[in-house]
């Protein structure tokens, strides 16, 4: 007996609906175990961080787009973006020393510059989130270092204040000035690894303090001194001569310091001045000493004074500041020959730095400091261009070494 049409038609739909069921059967055990449980693994690992990421890109724009503190979101997003380019330059950093021949060539002169254009796009990145997510702004006065020292070395010597400000004197030596630059840093900075495996490639030095120095490793002097006797170029060596970011408590350390030495006079200067400590003129003078030729560039800068500690900058979140710099140049004619005369001639100039920023922060300033800085009342500048003091006496500066 022949089926029906309507017959045939529920027999082909039963049919279709068996083969979809058999389709979505489960696969051998080796498949599940081999193919799909890899698989389940490596799409977490690739959408975990791709979530995390998106995350942060969304609190960065939140941040950058809403008004008010929004503090969390701020610390989230600036956090991740250096978590982000520590592991990038980490990679990068790896891939320059496979090509180097395993670290065989990865400290001359082309691998070198490889490592400066690598920071400078990494600090380049940093800050300019930082102007839009923190409402930050660095703005340069009188700071022209090709006009002042066209293809001849440099030495920078800046006041310390507040978090960052040696990136920022970096980022602009690299990316505005297209010098090279080398530091002196405190030797717990190598706890980032990017900043360790990449100033350990450059012409850096890592000083550890002299209660946990190893035998036999250089202070903080010699260190500048051999780095400034390789300077060339277009080279530039930065010093913070303070030793440490200004605080009041430093500050005062560094005056009793003074005065339990016999230096009475030198700690009343000293404490004439409430925006700098008084400067270690140890590394200065190495550096001066063994790169003669070299122009030196004063630094001063403001916008970061009440950044002391983590929780001041939780405070200020946005930090919504206005970074001022400036800089004062002294060719190697100008810079007094004499040991003693050179340690006087540094502390000259950080009574200067001391009246700028006076000067420069309106709310704190008083007006004998607005007058001595803008009428000169107290500083005559000599012809040379030496800041020269009167009233103070002649009496030498103790030496004290940076990093001791």
């Amino acid at each position: 007996m022949n089926a029906t049409p309507g017959a045939n038609e529920r027999g082909l739909e039963s049919d279709r609906q068996k083969q979809r069921r058999m389709s979505w059967q489960l696969p051998p055990v080796w498949v599940r175990r081999c193919v799909l449980a890899p698989l389940i693994v490596l799409l977490a690992l690739v959408w975990m961080p791709t979530a995390l990421w998106l995350g942060i890109l969304v609190a960065g724009v939140v941040a950058w787009a809403l008004p008010g503190r929004v503090r969390v979101l701020r610390v989230i997003f600036m956090a991740g973006l250096y978590l982000m380019w520590d592991a990038l330059a980490l990679v990068w950093m790896f891939f320059l020393w496979v090509i180097s021949g395993f670290g065989w060539k990865v400290n001359s002169d082309w691998f070198q510059r490889r490592h400066y254009r690598l920071a400078g796009v990494m600090l380049r990145s940093l800050f300019r989130a930082a102007r839009r997510v923190l409402r930050l702004t660095v703005e340069f006065r009188d700071a022209d270092l090709d006009a002042l020292a066209p293809g001849r070395p440099i030495i920078v010597v800046s006041r310390h204040a507040g978090p960052a400000d040696s990136f920022i004197i970096v980022e602009a030596l690299i990316n505005r000035f297209r010098r090279e630059p080398a530091i002196v840093l405190k030797d717990t900075l190598q706890w980032d690894p990017a900043v360790d495996v990449l100033l350990n490639r450059v012409p850096a030095r890592f000083v550890a303090p002299s209660s946990r120095r190893k035998r036999g490793a250089a202070s903080g002097t010699k260190s500048v001194g051999s780095l400034a006797a390789g300077l060339s170029g277009n080279d530039a060596l930065l010093i913070f001569p303070e030793g440490a970011n200004a605080t009041p408590k430093r500050r005062e350390k560094r005056i009793a310091q003074l005065r339990a030495g016999g230096h009475e006079a030198l700690a009343e200067r000293a404490e004439s001045m409430p925006h700098v400590m008084p400067p270690h003129p140890g590394g200065v003078l190495a550096a001066i000493d063994a790169c003669p030729e070299a122009t030196v560039v004063m630094i001063a800068h403001t916008g970061l004074e009440r950044l002391s500690t983590v929780r001041d900058v939780w405070r200020e979140l946005p930090v919504d500041k206005k970074i001022t710099l400036r800089g004062w140049a002294a060719e190697p004619d100008e810079i007094p020959s004499s040991r003693a005369e050179r340690e006087d001639w540094l502390f000259d100039w950080w009574e200067r730095i001391d009246s700028w920023i006076d000067l420069n922060n309106p709310d704190d300033a008083s007006a004998d400091a607005v007058a001595q800085a803008q009428g000169d009342a107290n500083v005559i500048y000599s012809h040379s261009g030496r800041p020269t003091h009167s009233g103070h006496g002649d009496e030498q500066h103790p030496d004290i070494e940076e990093g001791r």
